[in-house]
């Protein structure tokens, strides 16, 4: 099926016309003419007027004006036919996206909150001692853990503080070896151990 911008631009051809030609024996601007002859509709002249150029340009070339206007019109509109077929893709935030954003953002955090817990208690117990530097007898050991942990000095269960601090004084024998042994025992049974031996 032909448009009516090719059977004008052939008919040109054949006739051996330029657009400057044309333009100045039918007294029309030459971008016009072109415009029609390359569907560039942002350059065609505004109605009536465009109708009308198109005709005295298809009557100028020993074409039917009258048929020549039908068929461009018919070529336009399915040409805005197929236009009005792809809408333009608009994102807006409409009730029900932004309830589903939220409900999603929601489960995530309950997620990463799950996660969070199920580390913290099946990971190993913090655990920090602030050893002496040197031997005293007695000796007093001192650290932090969390307050939901036990503490064990050398087999002794230790009170734990509120804020996870915790504090060991320890008499030695003589001859007794000058080891220190803490472990922390979280809830789920998980433990941290640390040691030390004095001179």
């Amino acid at each position: 099926m032909y448009r009516a911008s090719d059977i004008i631009q052939n008919t040109r051809i054949e006739k051996d016309l330029t657009i400057e030609e044309i333009s100045k024996k039918i007294k029309i601007p030459a971008k016009y003419l072109l415009a029609f002859e390359k569907e560039d509709k942002d350059n065609f002249p505004q109605e009536p007027y465009s109708s009308l150029i198109l005709k005295d340009y298809a009557n100028f070339l020993g074409l039917n004006g009258e048929r020549i206007l039908m068929i461009f019109r018919r070529d336009f509109e399915i040409k805005n036919k197929i236009v009005q077929q792809k809408p333009k893709k608009t994102i807006y935030f409409s009730p029900q996206l932004t309830f589903s954003v939220s409900l999603i953002f929601v489960f995530l955090l309950f997620a990463g909150y799950l996660v969070n817990e199920y580390l913290k208690f099946n990971r190993p117990p913090k655990l920090k001692i602030d050893w002496p530097q040197e031997f005293s007898n007695p000796l007093i050991i001192q650290g932090s853990t969390d307050p939901t942990n036990t503490i064990r000095v050398n087999d002794d269960l230790i009170l734990v503080e509120k804020n996870g601090q915790f504090e060991k004084k320890i008499k030695f024998q003589e001859d007794e070896d000058k080891k220190v042994s803490i472990q922390a025992v979280s809830p789920a049974g998980k433990i941290s151990k640390d040691e030390k031996f004095y001179k």
